[in-house]
């Protein structure tokens, strides 16, 4: 690390001082009484900003970037790495003694314009080995744990068409998830120590989806395919939110197959109006509800191992913007950073686990 780089990681240090184990109550400190990991997702543009910064190192000991070590981030060009802004989101960690989840080795959406589908299987092939071995072997003994492949299962729990399987794939067109398996078996050769994730949407609960995930992980297992989790996603955004029982239920029968799971990617959003106003106060209470019950959930059980949001600020918030503007308010803190009914949900959801389970989490 450059000269110039340490000094600003304990300059960092010092300007945002670590969680104290007798700063109480907050997120972080319940969740190490736990033996869980509490999370949020990070970009790291934001450090900068005193407050983002204080409330990351108080509340939570985990983070994991929301871009920054996406393919278009990590290699804008081909055979061109810049690990610039993920370093930041270490750097960050480790002056807060936080742990690091890195998100994603590959995905079928948001690559960067030159991979495309004029390029052939075998050199499709090839990119896709060495992005994941430099990647990974970049972040090696400093990233715990990697969400592998993201998002591969349609709603109908079919594989969807992708760069990686038939368009035009590499070479394994066809045959299942073969190319979900090749992508973990090269993550764990770029890194021995890793936890390796398989990481999706809408399959919280019990259904086709999550059905589908659980067969793919029951046959990696068996075959010795190197999987070590599963990430279910909890973006609630419209219709009915996640059953409790069900995502219990789901939670369980993974952990039986010797994974361990992480809630990866949790936010509630709620409708609103002009400056990202929530329309109807009480729906924040309801909110605060499906937090609670999810993070209950994931405190209780032993085979979750991580409660992560995505954000934690709804002044940094994607539902805006994904939903245009119709949408927001969907996380623990406003665009100040004061807490909200949802902050104290999943607080008291944590305090209310007096007995932690023993967790797997290596």
């Amino acid at each position: 690390m450059k000269k110039i780089t340490r000094k600003l990681v304990a300059l960092a240090a010092v300007a945002f001082p670590l969680l104290a184990a007798n700063q109480e109550p907050s997120l972080r400190h319940e969740a190490n009484r736990l033996g869980l990991l509490v999370g949020a997702a990070v970009e790291p543009a934001h450090f900068s900003e005193p407050e983002y910064a204080s409330t990351l190192g108080r509340e939570f000991n985990m983070i994991e970037p929301e871009n920054a070590m996406k393919w278009t981030a990590t290699e804008p060009a081909r055979g061109r790495f810049d690990f610039a802004p993920g370093d930041k989101v270490v750097e960050f960690a480790e002056a807060h003694r936080m742990k690091v989840r890195g998100h994603n080795l590959l995905w079928g959406s948001y690559n960067p314009a030159w991979l495309s589908s004029r390029l052939t299987s075998s050199a499709l092939r090839e990119i896709m080995h060495q992005h994941i071995a430099r990647v990974a072997a970049h972040y090696a003994g400093r990233v715990f744990a990697w969400d592998v492949v993201n998002e591969t299962f349609d709603a109908q729990a079919r594989l969807r068409h992708s760069l990686w399987y038939d368009q035009p794939g590499i070479g394994l067109a066809g045959q299942g998830t073969a190319y979900i398996e090749q992508a973990f078996r090269w993550a764990r050769e770029a890194d021995r120590k890793a936890l390796l994730f398989y990481n999706d949407y809408d399959a919280e609960g019990l259904g086709p989806k999550s059905d589908a995930i659980y067969a793919m992980v029951k046959d990696f297992k068996r075959r010795g395919v190197p999987i070590d989790g599963v990430g279910l996603q909890m973006h609630v955004l419209k219709g009915a939110p996640p059953d409790p029982t069900s995502v219990d239920a789901n939670i369980t029968r993974l952990a039986r197959l010797g994974v361990e799971v992480h809630i990866t990617e949790m936010d509630v959003a709620l409708p609103t109006g002009a400056g990202g106003r929530v329309l109807d106060p009480a729906a924040l209470g309801r909110q605060a509800e499906i937090y609670r019950n999810i993070a209950g959930v994931c405190a209780r059980n032993p085979g979750c191992t991580a409660f992560q949001t995505w954000g934690f600020t709804d002044k940094y918030s994607w539902i805006p913007y994904f939903t245009h503007f119709k949408m927001g308010g969907g996380l623990l803190f406003d665009a100040d950073y004061r807490p909200k009914p949802s902050y104290d949900g999943v607080l008291k959801a944590f305090e209310t686990v007096k007995q932690p389970p023993a967790r797997q989490s290596r």
